[in-house]
C-alpha cells in the first residue's frame, strides 16, 4: 500500500516549491508591469525602474520576491543600457560644444572630484564599504552605476537608494528652480528626451547583440572593471563616433525590460537587515547629496562665467542627474538644448568611464591603509 501511495504523495511536493516560484514571478511581473503604467501615465521618469524597485523591495521584504534575478539576464539589461548611453555620443553633439569643451570638461572633472570626495566621507559610515561610498555619490548614470554595483563588490541596495534620492531631489527640485529662480517661461511644450529617426528593431537587434556581446568579450580580454557595462559603452561609442551606427537605436520597449531589470536586481536584494542599514545611512548620505548638488549649482556659475553662456544654460549644464528632465525642461525654456546636451552626455559618459576605475583604487587604497 505504501509503495502505491508514496509516488502519489511526492508529485505535491515536488510541484510546490515551481508553482510557489512562478508565482512569485507572476506577481513580480505583473506588479511592476502595472507601475511602468501608472507612472509613464502620471509622466513619471524612469517609471520602469522606479517601479520594479519598489515592487521587488516590497516583494523580497516580505518574503514574496523570487531570490534573485538571473545573472546573464542581468549582464544583458547592462548591456543594454550602456549601448543606449555610447549611442548617444554623437560628433554633432559632441561638435556643439565648439571652443567650449576645455571648460565643460573641466567642470565635469570637477564634478567627478566632488563626487569621490562625498564618496569618500560616505564610506567614513560604519555601514558603508569604499566601493559602495565612491558609487553612491556620483553624480551622473543612477542606472548604470547601480547596475555595476555588485560586479565591483559593492552593495547596490545602497547604491541604488542614494542615487535615486539624488534623481528624485534634482526632478523634484529643478522646475521650482527654473521657475522661481531664474523667472524663466516654462509655458512651451516640453520633450522627454533627445529626437531621433532611429531603425526597426529587427535591424537594431543584431547591432545591440554586436555591442554586447563584443564589448564584454574585449572588456574582459582586457581585465577591463565591470565589463558588462563599459565593454558595450565603449563598442557602442566608437561605432556612434565613427558614422557606421547613425540608424541605430534602442529599441524603447528593450529600453524599458532593461530598465525593469535593473530595478529588479537591485530590489529583490533588500532584506530586513539592508533596510535597517540603509536607514542609519539615509540622512547622512541626504546631507552629503545636497552638499554635492549646492557645489554642482556653484561649478555652473563658473562654467557660465568661463564660457559666456546664461545662468540658466550652465545651471542645466551642470546638473547632477536626471537627464531626460533636464532636456525636457531646457526645450520648455528655449535654452541652448545642444550645449545643454553635450555637457550632460559628456559629463554621464565621464563618470560612467571613471567612476568604477576610481572605486576600486579608492577601495584598494583603504584596504592598505587598514592594514597598515
Amino acid at each position: 500500500m505504501n509503495d502505491v501511495q508514496s509516488p502519489e504523495r511526492s508529485v505535491p511536493t515536488r510541484t510546490a516549491p515551481l508553482r510557489r516560484h512562478g508565482l512569485r514571478w507572476f506577481a513580480l511581473i505583473t506588479l511592476s508591469v502595472g507601475g511602468w503604467v501608472l507612472g509613464e501615465s502620471v509622466g513619471l521618469t524612469a517609471a520602469g525602474l522606479f517601479s520594479a524597485l519598489i515592487v521587488a523591495a516590497t516583494l523580497a521584504v516580505t518574503g514574496w520576491g523570487p531570490a534573485r534575478v538571473p545573472r546573464p539576464l542581468g549582464k544583458l539589461a547592462q548591456g543594454v543600457l550602456a549601448s543606449a548611453v555610447g549611442l548617444m555620443v554623437h560628433r554633432d553633439t559632441i561638435a556643439g560644444l565648439g571652443s567650449m569643451w576645455v571648460p565643460v570638461v573641466s567642470i565635469a572633472a570637477a564634478t567627478l572630484a566632488l563626487s569621490v570626495a562625498a564618496g569618500a566621507l560616505l564610506a567614513l559610515h560604519r555601514d558603508v564599504d569604499a566601493v559602495t561610498g565612491s558609487l553612491a555619490m556620483t553624480a551622473g548614470g543612477a542606472t548604470g552605476l547601480v547596475a555595476m554595483a555588485r560586479e565591483l563588490g559593492g552593495d547596490d541596495r545602497v547604491v541604488a537608494v542614494v542615487q535615486y534620492l539624488r534623481v528624485a531631489l534634482v526632478v523634484v527640485s529643478m522646475p521650482m528652480i527654473v521657475t522661481f529662480g531664474f523667472r524663466a517661461d516654462t509655458g512651451a511644450e516640453t520633450v522627454t528626451g533627445t529626437e531621433g529617426g532611429g531603425s526597426e528593431w529587427y535591424v537594431a537587434l543584431p547591432f545591440l547583440a554586436l555591442f554586447i556581446v563584443g564589448g564584454i568579450a574585449v572588456a574582459t580580454l582586457v581585465r577591463l572593471p565591470a565589463p558588462a557595462t563599459l565593454g558595450p559603452l565603449a563598442v557602442s561609442a566608437g561605432f556612434e563616433l565613427g558614422g557606421w551606427s547613425d540608424a541605430v537605436a534602442v529599441p524603447p520597449m528593450l529600453m524599458t525590460g532593461a530598465l525593469i531589470l535593473i530595478g529588479w536586481q537591485a530590489g529583490l536584494a533588500f532584506d530586513r537587515a539592508s533596510l535597517r542599514a540603509i536607514r542609519r545611512i539615509l540622512p547622512y548620505a541626504a546631507l552629503l547629496t545636497l552638499l554635492v548638488g549646492a557645489a554642482c549649482a556653484g561649478l555652473g556659475v563658473l562654467l557660465s562665467h568661463l564660457t559666456g553662456v546664461s545662468l540658466l544654460e550652465a545651471y542645466l549644464a551642470t546638473t547632477p542627474g536626471g537627464l531626460a528632465a533636464v532636456l525636457a525642461v531646457s526645450a520648455s525654456t528655449a535654452s541652448n538644448v545642444t550645449f545643454v546636451a553635450a555637457a550632460q552626455v559628456l559629463r554621464l559618459v565621464i563618470m560612467l568611464v571613471t567612476t568604477p576605475i576610481m572605486a576600486k583604487a579608492f577601495a584598494h587604497f583603504s584596504s592598505r591603509r587598514r592594514r597598515a
